[in-house]
């Protein structure tokens, strides 16, 4: 029987993505930011054509299977480069983004299961300016951005997936079988990126980047992110170094956060719960229950937050959040 099953990784730039002087093309208009991307997708091809992701990773793959064990298999995806377009007025200018081979590894082939692994990416559209060691010690061109990823299949046509290494930037979302969200890369680190993302620091080198990878937050979440950075007054943005923290159990508080960037981790009463990524949003249970804060949130790596009022939230969204949030009752 034949079955087959697919991970995909989108590559985009978020909102906030940039930082110190690259921020500049994209405050004036030059270049731009990427809508957010669909919880699921159909159609790779068409979100391609609409200039919505820097480039994709589709790891697809397919396994013959008799009486409980593979017989064979192989590789049907590919990488899916984008576009970047930059304006200068009423004119613009589009780059094309430039492809580097596919980087597949033979299927590993064992019992009941089959493992495919596939590295895609490319140079991104838009040259960029990089310090070198040599004279002129500037050298204009586009860094690498990738992922590697990982597809299991077991003779029964069951798929798991992995994000073996990825760039650091720009911000990757990752999609199982079925097209549906299932993961995102934690961290975006645009100055390493730039500095680093060349040469042998590139699976097409020596070197891949491990990916720090984080579980997706709710549909709810989602949308009250964009009530946050859109609904109103524009949110205060706030940096933390790793290790700091956002709040700490039993303070008070009445501030309402997204978080943009990095890894927060959930302490309650000295016990670590969880770690949350990009898109939680966090501190409502102190606004609906007294307001003192209910867990300490210490940053894991660098992060970006956005703080926001809570009059600027739907109080009936707020607690539907907090009914998710009561992680000390799942210990």
């Amino acid at each position: 029987m034949r079955h087959e099953a697919s991970v995909t990784s989108v590559s985009w730039i978020p909102s906030e993505a940039a930082t110190g002087m690259m921020k500049l093309p994209f405050d004036v208009g030059v270049s731009h930011y990427d809508e957010p991307l669909p919880d699921a997708i159909d159609d790779l091809e068409a979100l391609r054509a609409a200039d919505r992701f820097r480039f994709a990773n589709e790891l697809r793959a397919w396994v013959e299977a008799d009486d409980g064990r593979i017989v064979d298999g192989g590789h049907l995806g590919k990488g899916h480069i984008g576009s970047t377009t930059v304006r200068l007025g009423k004119r613009s200018v589009t780059f094309e983004a430039v492809a580097l081979p596919d980087l597949r590894s033979e299927p590993q082939i064992e019992g009941g299961q089959a493992r495919f692994v596939q590295t895609a990416g490319g140079r991104t559209g838009a040259p960029m300016p990089r310090r070198v060691r040599r004279a002129p010690f500037v050298q204009i061109t586009a860094p690498i951005a990738w992922t590697t990823l990982a597809l299991t299949i077991t003779a029964d046509g069951t798929a798991t997936h992995e994000v073996l290494g990825a760039s650091p930037f720009p911000r990757h979302w990752i999609y199982d079988s079925r097209g549906q969200l299932s993961a995102k890369s934690g961290l975006v680190d645009m100055k390493n990126w730039m500095l680093d993302a060349f040469g042998v620091k590139t699976p097409w080198g020596e070197q891949d980047s491990p990916a720090l990878v984080t579980e997706v937050e709710t549909a709810l979440e989602r949308n009250l992110s964009a009530t946050i950075m859109r609904g109103g007054r524009k949110p205060r943005i706030r940096t933390l170094r790793e290790g700091e923290l956002l709040t700490e159990q039993g303070q008070t508080g009445d501030e309402l956060f997204l978080l943009l960037d990095g890894v927060l981790r959930v302490d309650v009463d000295g016990k670590a719960l969880a770690e949350l990524g990009p898109g939680a949003v966090l501190g409502e249970r102190a606004i609906l229950e007294g307001g003192l804060r209910t867990s300490t949130l210490v940053a894991v790596t660098s992060c970006k937050v956005a703080v926001a009022s809570a009059d600027e939230v739907d109080r009936e969204a707020l607690e539907a959040l907090r009914e998710g949030h009561r992680r000390e009752d799942l210990v």
